[in-house]
C-alpha cells in the first residue's frame, strides 16, 4: 500500500506499468480490492468501537482529530498520493470545488477540520456514518426556513476555532468547470468576520478516466463506484490553497471572489 506524500510537484499519471500475468493467476486489482476492502472493513469496525466508547463525549475540535487520523489511514488504503501547493488554514473558513468524496478523505487527511455537507450524506454507507462521527455540519440545502440555523451552527464552529470546510457548488461534478457558488451558507463567514481562503482539488489516475471514475456525480452509486476505486494502482491528488484573509462585501459578492480563487486555483 502506498504511504500519505505530501510534497511539491508530483506528476499525475507517471506510475509503472502493470506486470504481465500467468495463466490463471488474479488480476493485480481484484487482489488490490479484496485487501483493502477487508483493510476498510476491519478497521471500520475498530473505529465503530472507538466511536461507541469516547466520541460521544469529546467536543467537535477532538473529533475532527480523530477523523484526520481515520483519513490519513484511508489515503493509504486507497493510494491517494496528495500533493499541495501553498498552506491549508488551521482555522476559519475554507472553500473549495466539489468532484467526490475523495475531497474529504484528502482534505481531512491533511489537517483535522469540519465539513459541511447536506444531508442526504448521513445515510450513505459508511461515509454517513464517519461523517456524523467526525462532527460534520448537515444542511439541507433546498430548505430556505434552515438556513438561518445552518448559518449560526458554521458560525459556531467557526468561533471555536476549528477550520471549516465548505463545498460552496453545493453537488459534485465531473470537474471540467467550477460551478457557480451557492451564497447562502458564506454568511456564516460574513458574520463571524473571519479569514477565508479557496481552495481547488484535482486528481490524476493512471489506468481509468477521472471524471468518471474518481469524480462522484451524476446518478453514479457509491458501493459500485467505491469497489471500483479499491482496485486502482494508484489515485494522485494535487490541491492549491489561497492565503487565507478577512473578506469583505456581501455574501453574494464573497461567492463570486471565491468562486474565481477557486477556479485559477485550478488552472
Amino acid at each position: 500500500m502506498s504511504a500519505l506524500a505530501v510534497g511539491e510537484d508530483v506528476v499525475p499519471g507517471r506510475l509503472q506499468a502493470s506486470r504481465t500475468l500467468r495463466p490463471g493467476s488474479a488480476p493485480p486489482a481484484t487482489g488490490r480490492r479484496v485487501i483493502r476492502t477487508a483493510s476498510v472493513l476491519f478497521f471500520s469496525c475498530v473505529a465503530l468501537l472507538q466511536v461507541g466508547l469516547m466520541l460521544p463525549f469529546v467536543r467537535t475540535a477532538a473529533r475532527a482529530r480523530w477523523a484526520h487520523r481515520w483519513c490519513r489511514f484511508a489515503c493509504r488504503v486507497l493510494g491517494l498520493h496528495l500533493t499541495t501547493s501553498g498552506t491549508m488554514p488551521d482555522s476559519g473558513l475554507l472553500v473549495c470545488n466539489h468532484l467526490s468524496y475523495l475531497d474529504i478523505i484528502a482534505l481531512s487527511g491533511l489537517r483535522p477540520c469540519v465539513f459541511v455537507a447536506k444531508r442526504d450524506v448521513r445515510g450513505w454507507p459508511l461515509f454517513g456514518w464517519l461523517a456524523r462521527a467526525a462532527g460534520t455540519i448537515f444542511v439541507e440545502r433546498n430548505c430556505r426556513s434552515a438556513a438561518g440555523t445552518e448559518v449560526t451552527k458554521i458560525s459556531s464552529a467557526i468561533e471555536s476555532g476549528s477550520l471549516v470546510v465548505l463545498f460552496p457548488e453545493g453537488t459534485s461534478s465531473d470537474g471540467a468547470t467550477v460551478l457557480a457558488f451557492k451564497s447562502s451558507l458564506l454568511q456564516a463567514a460574513v458574520a463571524a468576520r473571519c479569514p477565508v481562503a479557496a481552495a481547488g482539488i484535482d486528481y490524476g489516475l493512471a489506468d481509468g478516466s477521472v471524471a468518471d471514475e474518481v469524480c462522484y456525480w451524476r446518478d453514479m452509486t457509491l458501493v459500485p463506484h467505491l469497489l471500483n476505486l479499491l482496485g486502482k494502482k494508484s489515485i494522485e491528488s494535487r490541491v492549491r490553497f489561497s492565503p487565507s484573509r478577512a473578506r469583505g462585501g456581501n455574501r453574494k459578492t464573497l461567492a463570486g471572489e471565491l468562486r474565481a480563487e477557486v477556479a485559477a486555483l485550478r488552472l
